[in-house]
């Protein structure tokens, strides 16, 4: 069997811009590969419902995997990185985002969705690099079977 693949968006006006690094996209990137996923690409775009939305058309066309996103799952006005996901989902996954939110108190701080367009899951963690992080490790050991299932694979269950 072949190591999962991944995908990292990072939205951020700032990290767009160029004015922050990219430190949430590049800790997701480092914690994917650690637990087995192959990371094909990284991509920044800018806070904004419209901006996840084409990002991730683009990035979920013909793609079996996971992307996960960092940031804008916050309270602030231009944090629509849920809404714009929401708009591409074909079914969520509410199950990964409960868990991921029940990680830790400021998970509760978190509007990130979760769901699936064709064979990709798409799950929105916090700009945080130490929240993401520990939101993606709430789901991190369930994704490579979720993804089997998605891809029509035999699997012990």
């Amino acid at each position: 069997m072949t190591n999962p693949q991944a995908k990292v968006l990072t939205v951020s006006d700032g990290v767009h811009h160029g004015i922050r690094e990219d430190t949430g996209g590049a800790g997701v990137a480092e914690r994917l590969s650690e637990a087995g996923f192959d990371v094909v690409e990284r991509r920044v775009t800018e806070d904004g419902r419209s901006s996840v939305t084409r990002a991730l058309t683009e990035m979920s066309a013909g793609f079996s995997g996971l992307i996960a996103t960092t940031g804008g799952t916050g309270f602030a006005p231009r944090d629509q990185t849920p809404e714009g996901t929401a708009d591409v989902i074909e079914r969520p996954a509410p199950g990964f985002a409960e868990a991921m939110r029940a990680i830790s108190p400021f998970g509760r701080l978190s509007r990130g969705v979760c769901g699936i367009i064709g064979e990709t899951i798409i799950c929105n963690l916090p700009g945080s690099p130490k929240g993401a992080v520990e939101q993606l490790d709430a789901v991190i050991d369930v994704l490579p079977h979720a993804l089997a299932l998605l891809a029509n694979e035999p699997t012990e269950h």
